[in-house]
């Protein structure tokens, strides 16, 4: 065999081992990340997660726009980590999550079973009633409030814990309106690797997000405002 030709043979080899071998890798990080991911939120393949809808403010057989667009986020996450969805109204279940990782939706003014949520495993958190106050809506952590200001900054609590007797934890996420819920989605679909690597445990935590600008970017625009997992247990 000419030299010319085994050069080419011995180059065709090479590409053939890096490519198999770069194809190897990013498949294992792929899968690695892949693994992170479903930690974090509780997910494993095949297992059934639950959806717990809320309802519109003005009525209850009906949902608002964003809340839609955030179950449907949810469902579409759960999916992609391989997951089971049942989906269930609020106002009809009763009992433990058991086995199921639970995602309940929207506030206790919209969602009874978040109300229950906060009410026994996070006392420390409270929600203002939709009014004409101006502290209509506010998120109360101890002494400290979080304002709701229509278009310009909105909140929500995003928490993760496991009820006593269950085996899959509870990821609750209740904003001050449907926009925030939808926000609230979104940032951990695209935080989860930093608050996995910044918060004491992912086991246990609550959050408080801000969403800003809500006029001009609607849910996008929403950052870490504060993490209030020692109050929002205690």
């Amino acid at each position: 065999m000419s030299s010319v030709l085994t050069n080419i043979l011995i180059g065709l080899i090479t590409s053939l081992i890096t490519g198999t071998s770069v194809w190897l890798w990013q498949r294992a990080k792929s899968a690695s990340v892949g693994r992170r991911k479903a930690a974090f939120f509780g997910i494993s393949p095949g297992q059934t997660c639950l959806i717990i809808l809320n309802h519109h403010h003005r009525s209850p057989w009906t949902m608002a726009h964003h809340d839609i667009r955030a179950l449907l986020e949810v469902a579409t996450l759960v999916d992609q980590l391989g997951g089971q969805i049942t989906v269930e109204a609020a106002a009809e279940i009763r009992g433990s999550n058991g086995d199921r990782t639970e995602f309940c939706i929207g506030g206790p003014e919209t969602n009874q079973r978040s109300a229950g949520h906060l009410a026994y495993h996070l006392p420390g958190i409270a929600f203002r009633p939709f009014s004409e106050q101006p502290d209509a809506l506010a998120i109360v952590v101890g002494d400290r409030q979080f304002l709701w200001t229509r278009g310009e900054q909105e909140y929500a609590v995003v928490a993760r814990f496991t009820p006593q007797g269950a085996s899959r934890p509870v990821l609750l996420i209740c904003g001050q309106l449907g926009n925030t819920n939808r926000a609230a989605v979104h940032f951990l679909k695209n935080q989860y690797q930093d608050l996995a690597t910044s918060l004491a445990s992912t086991e246990r935590f609550c959050l408080i997000v801000r969403v800003s600008a809500t006029s001009v970017y609607g849910h996008e625009l929403v950052q870490l405002e504060q993490d209030v997992t020692t109050e929002a247990f205690a």
